[in-house]
């Protein structure tokens, strides 16, 4: 038994190990400006670690540099999402998307709202959520009992309808199937086939948000233009 614990221990140290040297490698590879280099090693070490935030950031990093701004913004969302309150990822997110014509945080609100709104990741909101109901219903149970605290029994039960609110809103934000325009233009047809006529043309980097499939075309709404048509698949990134 303690033959087997002090194996897997040293397997452990030494996957970790390895994993250590192979992203200190992708690294220094990224500083001499080897970007292509680099983002296969990243790659690679993304399918060990497939939801690292850091990665993430580090492909877009790459893209980025190459000029293929589309898989840059796709894997800068993908950060984004696993780790919101990154101000490295933020910021590369809100510059890629410039660049390519939108923006991070939607016209109109605040930049400090919409921190605010994503300070959280989405599974710490929904544990967040689970804790203070928890609160709620044995601050309830003690009012039934004693009479008391019933003033703070209410506070925290708005408390929890505000944050079903947050975590319903965050969840649909989640849960939207968004991808991203990854060939230098993509054209919008009127249906889902190149026998449609194209009734716009869609720059590289653009959100879109898909709307249903057909065949090898997404019908989408492109997000910042309130434009809707079908786009080929093999020139957008799901995110």
């Amino acid at each position: 038994m303690k033959k087997g614990i002090l194996l897997i221990c040293f397997w452990l140290a030494a996957a970790l190990s390895a994993s250590a040297a192979d992203l200190q490698s992708a690294e220094e590879l990224y500083r001499e400006g080897k970007f292509a280099a680099a983002l296969g090693q990243y790659e690679e070490l993304l399918k060990t670690y497939p939801n690292n935030a850091h990665l993430y950031y580090n492909i877009g990093n790459c893209y980025f540099k190459m000029g293929t701004v589309g898989l840059a913004v796709a894997n800068y969302y993908r950060a984004f999402r696993l780790s919101p309150r990154d101000g490295d990822i933020r910021h590369n997110l809100a510059l890629s998307l410039e660049n390519s014509g939108e923006r991070l945080v939607p016209t109109g609100m605040p930049e400090v709202l919409h921190k605010l709104f994503f300070s959280l990741r989405i599974d710490e909101l929904k544990g967040l959520f689970f804790v203070v109901l928890w609160l709620f219903c044995l601050l309830g149970a003690f009012w039934l009992v004693k009479r008391r605290l019933g003033r703070v029994t209410l506070i925290v039960l708005a408390i929890v309808g505000f944050l079903a609110v947050w975590y319903v809103w965050r969840s649909k934000i989640e849960q939207a199937p968004l991808a991203v325009v990854a060939a230098p233009v993509a054209e919008l047809r009127s249906g889902p086939g190149k026998n449609f006529p194209a009734s716009a043309n869609v720059a590289q980097g653009h959100l879109l948000l898909i709307q249903d499939t057909k065949d090898n075309w997404y019908d989408v709404v492109v997000k910042d233009q309130g434009l809707q048509g079908w786009i080929e698949a093999d020139t957008l990134e799901k995110i």
